[in-house]
C-alpha cells in the first residue's frame, strides 16, 4: 500500500475513510500553490483584470514622449533614466500579466478534469 494514502476501515473492513500524508493533500486541495509561477490567493475577476492591466494614460504618455525623443537621440540623462525606469515598469507588468494569464489557463485546466 502506498505510503502517501492509508484507508480507514469500519469492523467488518470497509474503507470509510481515507488519511493522506500532507504533501499528497496539499497537491490535491492546492494544486496551484505548488507551481512557482501561479498566482495565488486572486479571485478569477482579479487575475482577468490584472491579466487585462495597462500602464496608467500619464505613464503611457510619457513613455511614448520619450521613446520619440530617444529616436531622434535627444534624451537627457534625466529623461534616460525615466525611460529605464518606465521600461522596467513595463517589464515587470508583463511578466505578472504573463503569470495571470497562465494562473487562469491552469484553473481552466483543473475545471475540465474536475
Amino acid at each position: 500500500m502506498s505510503e502517501q494514502v492509508r484507508y480507514v476501515t469500519n469492523e467488518q473492513g470497509e474503507r470509510v475513510g481515507v488519511l493522506l500524508d500532507i504533501e499528497l493533500y496539499n497537491k490535491l486541495a492546492f494544486p496551484l500553490a505548488l507551481d512557482a509561477e501561479c498566482l495565488v490567493g486572486l479571485t478569477k475577476a482579479e487575475l482577468e483584470a490584472l491579466a487585462e492591466s495597462k500602464l496608467v494614460p500619464t505613464e503611457q504618455n510619457q513613455l511614448d514622449e520619450l521613446l520619440a525623443k530617444n529616436a531622434l537621440s535627444q534624451l537627457s540623462a534625466d529623461e534616460n533614466a525615466a525611460l529605464d525606469r518606465l521600461i522596467n515598469l513595463i517589464d515587470q507588468l508583463t511578466i505578472l500579466k504573463t503569470r495571470a494569464r497562465y494562473t487562469l489557463e491552469q484553473l481552466k485546466n483543473l475545471e475540465t478534469v474536475a
